[in-house]
């Protein structure tokens, strides 16, 4: 039987080519459909809910609202003290993570008149709220170590390297006081600024100068401010030589050694009552709840209508399948008769072509898998491109080992049901009247 479909395929060319593309075809879009809508789950649900930006909760040096308790962006009361303490209390809470301490300074920024961008440009500075060129600016700390639990995503360059006190990331609110955009994200890379801290003396005032080197753009979301990302050692020494200072009332010197900190839940069920807890602790919590709600019911129908165009895809591949091998059954009536008037039974000639639609059919699952990753490696890249202008994370696509598998051997299982009406129609024929055909 095997022999006898071979030979069926080679003497037919055009038709098993036919065949082929259209089982082909439909695989590849299901393949496509299927990675995409999975990795669509994996990566804006299932991976952003174990230590991204969705599972993540905001927690400000403040004492909670009462009254915007269930709002997801709540104003926050209050001013109160994070230290060391409260985060390891905060750290014990059920369904807590990670907690990522975040600090913050005021400093004079001088990014140099006028400033030589990286593709040759100059842009004049203009004179906002600091004397000669300099910015009043909000420099955020953070543990380098983990950056990646933090809602901040790489536009250009890379992240401040781990020890580096001479490396910052701008953000895109440092592009904006530039007169820049999120376009503009890699011209700013490799670019000096001269960042100050400023302390009070008896005989007067004195900015400490640290000249540092900008390796990446970002955009972030651990603070409602910061246009500059170093690192939590760089902003803590900024902040102890301003606190140094023979009158603090000049300067506003922060009583909390953390200006907030991101906690991250160990799953996207867990946020509401994490952010309950912390609250009950005495800190003013925020997270974006309804936003998850409604990315998880967008994400359903994006799959259901997803998959509903995958199945209409493989329905009319069976009806390509179905009808070319009526068509063979026609052609090949004479053929059937002379192998049932050889003893061949019914059960054996729906064997034969039960065996020919399965091959066509495995050799178009392979090619259509192979295509369909490929689409949906086309696509990320299409996608990828858009969610980093936009300062989003990426989405990666990766080879699922069961989408591979099951789109191989449901292209060979589809071809064989689309092939049982053909062949049990050429298995009824009498072996005198198909020889007489």
């Amino acid at each position: 039987m095997i022999a006898l479909s071979y030979r069926n395929v080679i003497r037919r060319p055009g038709r098993a080519v036919l065949t082929v593309s259209a089982v082909g075809l439909a695989a590849a879009l299901f393949t496509a459909l299927l990675t995409i809508s999975g990795r669509a789950r994996t990566e804006v649900l299932d991976q952003l809910t174990h230590g991204g930006p969705l599972a993540g909760i905001n927690v400000a040096a403040a004492a909670p609202n009462q009254i915007e308790a269930d709002v997801d962006n709540p104003q926050p009361g209050a001013s109160r003290v994070l230290d060391d303490a409260a985060l390891g209390r905060i750290a014990a809470v059920d369904g807590v993570r990670s907690v990522t301490p975040i600090v913050s300074a005021q400093v004079i920024a001088v990014p140099g008149d006028p400033i030589l961008l990286a593709d040759g440009r100059t842009i004049a500075m203009r004179v906002e709220d600091g004397p000669r060129g300099a910015l009043f600016e909000t420099v955020l700390g953070i543990d380098l170590d983990h950056v990646h639990e933090l809602p901040i995503s790489l536009l250009a360059g890379r992240f401040p390297a781990v020890g580096a006190r001479t490396e910052v990331a701008a953000t895109v609110g440092w592009l904006a006081r530039l007169g820049l955009d999120r376009a503009d994200a890699p011209s700013i890379v490799g670019t000096t600024i001269s960042i100050g801290a400023t302390r009070a003396f008896r005989d007067g005032f004195r900015t400490r100068w640290t000249k540092v080197h900008v390796v990446g753009v970002v955009a972030q979301q651990a603070s409602s401010a910061g246009g500059l990302i170093e690192s939590i050692d760089q902003v803590r020494d900024a902040l102890n030589w301003t606190a140094a200072s023979v009158d603090n009332n000049r300067f506003e010197v922060p009583k909390s050694p953390y200006s907030g900190a991101f906690v991250v839940a160990t799953d996207l069920d867990r946020v509401a009552a994490v952010r309950n807890d912390i609250s009950g602790i005495g800190y003013s919590t925020s997270a974006p709840e309804n936003l998850i709600a409604n990315v998880r019911r967008y994400l359903h129908v994006v799959r259901v209508v997803l998959a509903g165009i995958g199945l209409i895809s493989l329905a009319i591949a069976a009806l390509g399948v179905s009808n070319a091998l009526l068509a063979a059954v026609r052609e090949r009536q004479r053929e059937i008769g002379v192998i049932k008037a050889i003893g061949a039974r019914d059960r054996d000639v729906v064997r034969i072509f039960l065996v020919e639609a399965g091959v066509l059919g495995t050799i178009g699952g392979v090619l259509g898998v192979t295509l369909g990753v490929g689409i949906a490696g086309v696509v990320a890249i299409i996608v990828n491109s858009y969610l980093h202008s936009q300062g989003l994370a990426g989405v990666r696509v990766g080879l699922p080992i069961d989408v591979v598998v099951g789109g191989i051997t449901g292209a060979g299982v589809l071809s064989m049901v689309a092939a049982v009406v053909p062949a049990l129609r050429a298995s009824r024929l009498p072996a005198r009247q198909a020889v007489d055909a």
